[in-house]
C-alpha cells in the first residue's frame, strides 16, 4: 500500500484544515488507517485511527472533540478533519495502515511522507 497525504498548509488559531490520504492498491479496505503527527524534536504521536470497515474509530485525548477522521473505500481515500486548530497543533501529519490492531507508531504497516500543518497565534 502506498499513501499520499494533502491537505497541509498555514492556518489560524481556531481555524480548520482537513486532510486527505490517498491510497493505492486493492486491499485499502482491509487495512485500518491512522493519523500521526511529528513536531521537530519530539517524536511521532497518535492522533485518531479508523477499523477498515470504518466501524469504529480511536482518538487521542490530545484532539478528541476536534478531528474527526473518516474513509470512503471506494474512493480509498482517509480524511483527518481538523477544528479549533491551535499553534501547539503545528507538526507534519503522517497517514498509515495498519494490518493489526496497536494504535501506535510501532503497529502501523505503511507509512506515507506527510504534509505540514502550521498553525499561527
Amino acid at each position: 500500500v502506498q499513501l499520499q497525504a494533502s491537505g497541509g498548509g498555514l492556518v489560524q488559531a481556531r481555524g480548520s484544515l482537513r486532510l486527505s490520504c490517498a491510497a493505492s492498491g486493492h486491499t485499502f479496505s482491509s487495512y485500518g488507517m491512522g493519523w500521526f503527527r511529528q513536531a521537530p524534536g519530539k517524536e511521532r504521536d497518535f492522533l485518531v485511527g479508523i477499523s477498515w470497515s470504518g466501524e469504529r474509530t480511536y482518538y487521542a485525548d490530545s484532539v478528541k472533540g476536534r478531528f474527526t477522521i473518516s474513509r470512503d473505500n471506494a474512493k480509498n481515500i482517509v480524511y483527518l478533519q481538523m477544528n479549533s486548530l491551535k499553534p501547539e497543533d503545528t507538526a507534519r501529519y503522517y497517514c498509515a495502515a495498519t494490518r493489526g490492531s496497536r494504535w501506535n507508531a510501532n503497529g502501523m504497516d505503511y507509512w506515507g511522507k506527510g504534509t505540514q500543518v502550521t498553525v499561527s497565534s
